[in-house]
């Protein structure tokens, strides 16, 4: 490759190499295409190409920074700056989603949902037992998400708890226990869970402690 470029001068033997490389049919699955697909794209909007989501190279505006690289070559993180999520949550799973891994940017995200609600009332439990022991019963609970003075706050704050615990079963749990293979978490699940614990997050900086 390298000596076709030096004798061409023009790109073109460093695009075809790069459309061999990220042919689709090379990779194991569409999320770890997906994942190194953003990776060279980074590199290649500074010089206004990048790699579509059938392996071709095409001509694409070049990008100025490598910021600006960054945002246009990953649309998830874009999604989520667009949906507001909560800064806190991205802070910590920030990492995983650099690299586009669903998977443990799940498991870190129920994480830092269950940490915040131990912080908030100094508790050291876990999952499912932690969200009892604070949440409930609706109507005394430690951890108050509103002033529970109406039926309609009560079964409000019935609700988070239990959207909580749905977090926790149906993401954390398996995510913990089970290997990435047989888990795979895709880019719509990873979008709507984290838009889900952004919510939870909010819901906690606003919430009141009974001591």
């Amino acid at each position: 490759m390298i000596a076709r470029q030096n004798k061409s001068q023009d790109g073109k033997a460093l695009i075809r190499l790069v459309m061999k490389v990220m042919a689709p049919v090379r990779f194991g699955s569409t999320a770890e295409f997906e994942a190194t697909r953003t990776l060279v794209n980074e590199r290649l909007l500074l010089s206004g190409f990048e790699v579509r989501d059938d392996g071709k190279v095409v001509t694409a505006r070049a990008a100025r920074t490598v910021g600006e690289a960054q945002q246009r070559a990953d649309d998830l993180r874009a999604e989520l700056a667009r949906r507001d999520v909560h800064p806190g949550l991205l802070a910590f799973c920030r990492a995983e989603l650099l690299q586009q891994n669903y998977f443990h940017a799940v498991l870190e995200a129920s994480k830092n949902v269950a940490d915040k609600l131990r912080n908030l009332a100094g508790e050291t439990g876990d999952g499912a037992k932690l969200i009892d022991v604070l949440c409930f019963p609706a109507a005394s609970p430690r951890v108050r998400f509103n002033s529970l003075a109406t039926e309609w706050e009560r079964s409000e704050q019935t609700g988070i708890a239990t959207l909580m615990k749905g977090l926790f079963s149906t993401f954390r749990n398996p995510a913990a226990h089970a290997p990435r293979a047989a888990w795979a978490t895709s880019r719509s699940d990873a979008l709507d869970m984290l838009t889900l614990a952004s919510m939870l997050h909010r819901r906690l900086d606003e919430a009141d402690l009974r001591r």
